[in-house]
């Protein structure tokens, strides 16, 4: 009897010896068993030509917020599981964030009420994805970083007895996106940007006018131009130009990295104290990327004198 009890008493503790080894042992796939983990890789190759990768770029996920100057970013926290929105983007020359939603500054001197907002913000690009997050997983995703800031240039070239007294040439274009959500595409605030053209001197395009801005996209009903003639001892009066860009710009927000030229050729100036305003009923879509036309810079649009 002795002897049974010694053995039964054996089994009872090799027993619960294999169950303590069995949880001791039990294996995990991360050091973070309850949570997860996330890194994120940005993929720049989005951008347009003459687009510079940023210096710096921001992840946000829930109340995370990390900046980065390499290419690879680790999110220095871990998180619970549940869904979450990563985002990804830099914060350019005359742009604010805040949250997913991008503002681009006001122009100053407007003076009639009008919100104008700036002719030449930096580079916006980035990248929003929504994912679910799971315990004891690495998550390693890689950002491909959208440009959001499309490049639009205007080439006028005046024709008349007058050509040669233009002295200036300025204009607004109405209609276009103060503020982009980039997380849902939603382009909003419908404002207006001044444009200040330059006289091309040299290649083909020589002796026309052109003016470049940088925008966030297009919003609203109707996108106007109007530019104003101004000439040489105001001889003969200011001619003013309107053209209605609605039905030309309607795919601006799509492909914002391939600059966009529009030529109108249809101007005429007056004779010599004459006046008039003149419509352009036409503009001519030049491929960006291999069109005769040299855009200018949008920091250097203002005429040479």
């Amino acid at each position: 009897m002795k002897t049974n009890k010694t053995y039964t008493i054996s089994l009872l503790v090799a027993s619960l010896l294999a169950t303590t080894s069995c949880v001791k042992d039990k294996l995990y796939n991360t050091p973070h068993p309850d949570t997860g983990k996330v890194s994120v890789s940005a993929n720049w190759t989005g951008r347009g030509e003459g687009v510079d990768i940023p210096a710096e770029w921001t992840i946000t996920m829930d109340t995370y917020i990390g900046k980065e100057t390499g290419t690879t970013h680790a999110l220095d926290s871990l998180f619970t599981p549940g869904s979450y929105r990563l985002a990804a983007y830099n914060v350019p020359d005359n742009i604010t964030i805040d949250g997913t939603t991008a503002t681009i500054t006001s122009a100053t001197g407007s003076g009639d009420g009008t919100t104008l907002v700036n002719n030449a913000p930096g580079w916006l690009l980035t990248y929003v994805q929504e994912m679910g997050i799971e315990a004891d997983v690495d998550y390693v995703l890689t950002a491909e970083m959208r440009q959001q800031v499309r490049q639009l240039t205007f080439i006028v070239d005046p024709t008349g007895n007058a050509t040669g007294r233009v002295e200036t040439i300025v204009g607004r274009l109405s209609g276009v996106a103060g503020t982009l959500d980039f997380a849902t595409g939603h382009h909003g605030t419908a404002s207006e940007v001044e444009l200040h053209f330059a006289k091309i001197t040299e290649g083909i395009d020589a002796g026309k006018w052109a003016a470049t801005v940088r925008l966030l996209g297009i919003t609203g009903d109707r996108q106007s131009l109007a530019i104003t003639l101004v000439y040489s001892g105001s001889n003969p009066q200011d001619t003013r130009i309107e053209s209605d860009l609605t039905e030309v710009l309607k795919d601006f927000n799509a492909d914002k990295a391939v600059p966009m030229i529009l030529d109108g050729t249809m101007v005429e100036t007056p004779d010599e104290m004459g006046m008039s305003s003149v419509i352009i009923s036409e503009w001519e879509k030049v491929n960006g990327e291999s069109g005769n036309a040299e855009p200018v810079t949008p920091d250097d649009t203002r005429p040479k004198s």
